[in-house]
């Protein structure tokens, strides 16, 4: 059970406000303020966030241990580029097509490169596959009609 809802991601917004259980409005880079007393509530996310801003540059390990925020999440943070490894840094992720060390996101620029332009090329040469033929004949259950 464990493993699946790691590979699910599950959204970890706030509902309620801890203090109160008021309403959340949300405010900005995983923050949320409650309407009826003002506490300042984080996701996942903004925990992430807030402590390197009080704490500066630190590793997911110390990360996940300081806001009980697991490291799977904060590689997916890292994955999605919504925070990097500080240049100059012992430890890096790496490039998933060529396996370069890189500080966010899934590819390095040169494979973030090769990766759109061959995307570009296919979109060039058209949504229909080749071997695929084009109709102009709707497809309805057991029926075909022509338009």
């Amino acid at each position: 059970m464990n493993e699946r809802k790691e590979e699910l991601h599950i959204d970890d917004k706030p509902t309620a406000c801890e203090k109160c259980g008021g309403e959340l409005k949300y405010i900005s880079h995983g923050e949320y303020s409650c309407y009826e007393c003002g506490w300042i509530t984080r996701d996942d996310f903004g925990k992430i966030r807030h402590y390197i801003e009080e704490n500066g540059p630190s590793t997911a390990v110390e990360i996940a241990e300081n806001t009980d925020v697991p490291v799977y999440k904060i590689n997916d943070y890292l994955r999605q580029g919504r925070i990097e490894i500080p240049e100059g840094s012992d430890i890096y992720i790496t490039c998933q097509k060529c396996g370069t060390d890189i500080r966010y996101g899934r590819y390095c620029p040169a494979c973030a490169a090769s990766l759109s332009k061959s995307i570009q090329g296919m979109m060039d040469a058209g949504a229909v596959p080749k071997n695929r033929k084009s109709s102009s004949a709707m497809h309805y259950f057991g029926k075909k009609n022509k338009y």
